[in-house]
């Protein structure tokens, strides 16, 4: 008898966002390089997809509230959400952040290198926040 793990009962990650101008949002999405999947959209919800496993669903407030019963969070106010993406080179890290940068996101911090881990941050048009990272190989795996 084969013992599963609950990893290997998991295929994709949807994450699902509340967006206040959806178009804009998916346009931004779109202008980082991700893929727009029409298959699971509307004019509620939009799905972008990051690579083949992780895919964020980004919804209207009104679509968003439909799932829960609280409220959406006031990201000017609070954090609502903090997704970190892993990347393959540094240079994707800032190419990621200068794309998303201009096409109006922000930023509250600097690149940062730990030897082990270079990252930087943005921050989306609806205040959800984005941490890029590349991990170096370790020797092992080198």
């Amino acid at each position: 008898m084969a013992l599963w793990s609950i990893s290997d009962m998991i295929n994709q990650i949807f994450l699902t966002l509340p967006v206040a101008d959806l178009p804009k949002s998916v346009a931004f999405f779109k202008a980082l390089g991700f893929q727009h999947n029409p298959q699971f959209s509307d004019d509620t919800a939009a799905c972008i997809k990051i690579n083949d496993s992780t895919c964020v669903m980004l919804g209207t407030h009104e679509k968003f509230r439909s799932f829960t019963p609280k409220a959406v969070c006031d990201t000017s106010q609070a954090v609502e959400v903090l997704i970190s993406l892993s990347c393959d080179t540094r240079e994707r890290v800032d190419e990621l952040v200068a794309k998303a940068l201009a096409n109006g996101a922000t930023t509250f911090d600097q690149p940062e290198d730990l030897g082990f881990m270079y990252s930087h941050s943005f921050v989306d048009l609806d205040g959800h926040g984005w941490g890029l990272l590349h991990l170096k190989a370790t020797q092992a795996e080198q």
